[in-house]
């Protein structure tokens, strides 16, 4: 299975054999940003090892979803709902995952989105998510931070600076580009779905291997 590059540090006390993937579809950058804040979560926390892949190279690489213990799902959200190209990797998921006997069952999974507004209709892009996870009998894990930024001693950079639960949301000015959007609040927040993921997985697959099923 091949894994993200981005890193280079030594690893001896990482879990073999834990793979979180990242499933995402970018239109412009932005959401690709915060796919790779995700996979550098994952990595940080030194319990699994992230495969990041685009929605175009996921449906070439079956197998390596198959072979993954979790898998967190990322899209835009135009017009209050994933991105069309990743509605397509969705169906096509139905064909190949679900009609040869539900593959992805017993999986964790969680989700992450992003718009030019604030707020966007995001929530309905990741209860879209949860609803294909819960479809696919996949174990969804939620966003462990509170919602911030809403007293009068909050601020842009606090972690869940939008107030999301479900997954990590993130807010990227519509005449900025990657290089400078989505903000760090927002990277720093995918960074902790990707640790809080790679966390569950790992004691997962260790509960699993003491129960020896």
């Amino acid at each position: 299975m091949s894994t993200i590059n981005t890193h280079h540090r030594d690893d001896a006390q990482r879990d073999a054999g834990i793979y979180v993937a990242i499933v995402y579809h970018s239109g412009y950058g932005h959401t690709a940003r915060q796919a790779e804040a995700v996979g550098e979560g994952v990595w940080q926390s030194g319990g699994a090892t992230p495969v990041l892949l685009s929605v175009d190279e996921a449906q070439h690489r079956w197998d390596e979803l198959h072979a993954a213990h979790a898998i967190i799902f990322g899209a835009p959200t135009y017009l209050g709902a994933a991105s069309a190209s990743f509605k397509a990797f969705q169906e096509a998921t139905s064909k190949v995952m679900m009609a040869e006997g539900y593959r992805w069952k017993d999986k964790i999974a969680a989700g992450f989105t992003n718009s030019g507004a604030r707020s966007g209709d995001k929530l309905s892009t990741l209860l879209q998510m949860v609803l294909f996870a819960a479809q696919h009998g996949m174990h969804w894990v939620c966003l462990d931070l509170p919602p911030a930024n809403n007293s009068t001693t909050g601020s842009e950079d606090d972690l869940n600076r939008l107030g999301f639960w479900i997954g990590a949301a993130a807010q990227s000015n519509t005449d900025e580009g990657p290089d400078r959007a989505p903000p760090e609040a927002d990277l720093a927040t995918a960074r902790r779905l990707g640790e809080r993921v790679a966390r569950v997985t790992r004691d997962f697959v260790r509960g699993r291997n003491l129960a020896g099923t």
